[in-house]
């Protein structure tokens, strides 16, 4: 924890992004180091965890990171949980919490609000096109005979 808390101290130091890390542990030994890289990069998907994610599972050529432990600097955001979920480590530890990075201007309960909401009361407009043509593709993929679930 130590570690994920540091990257967070040096990214925003370095002025990489904003005040988060997190750290990859798989078997005791260190996998991946992340730390917030949203505003260097240009990138709002940059976020720690999303970043740690994406070093480990280059590291170990997996897109899952199931024997693996997430250590952040604060309770993943909306994204960065779906991508924890999608990744599958065995455990999580976090630092701060949600409210913490609230007090700080990274207030991420609107997002909640919104999941919450049809998609026709969000704030972002959605709108269905294209189902047909779309279902297509799914019914290629489930008659792919060497397709990689996950």
């Amino acid at each position: 924890m130590k570690m994920a808390i540091e990257a967070a101290k040096e990214g925003f130091k370095n002025d990489i992004g904003g005040p988060f890390g997190a750290v990859i542990v798989k078997d005791q030994e260190i996998i991946s180091i992340g730390c917030n890289n949203v505003t260097s990069t240009n990138d709002p998907t940059a976020h720690a965890e999303v970043v740690a994610i994406r070093k480990a599972c280059e590291k170990l050529g997996s897109f899952q990171l199931n024997e693996c432990i997430l250590y952040t600097s604060c309770e993943p955001c909306p994204m960065c949980l779906g991508a924890i979920y999608w990744a599958r480590p065995k455990a999580v530890y976090y630092a701060c919490e949600a409210q913490d990075a609230s007090d700080v201007g990274f207030d991420d309960s609107f997002i909640y609000d919104e999941i919450k909401l049809p998609f026709n009361k969000r704030s972002i407009p959605f709108k269905q096109v294209g189902r047909a043509e779309g279902l297509i593709v799914f019914k290629e993929w489930t008659e792919k005979v060497n397709r990689i679930d996950y």
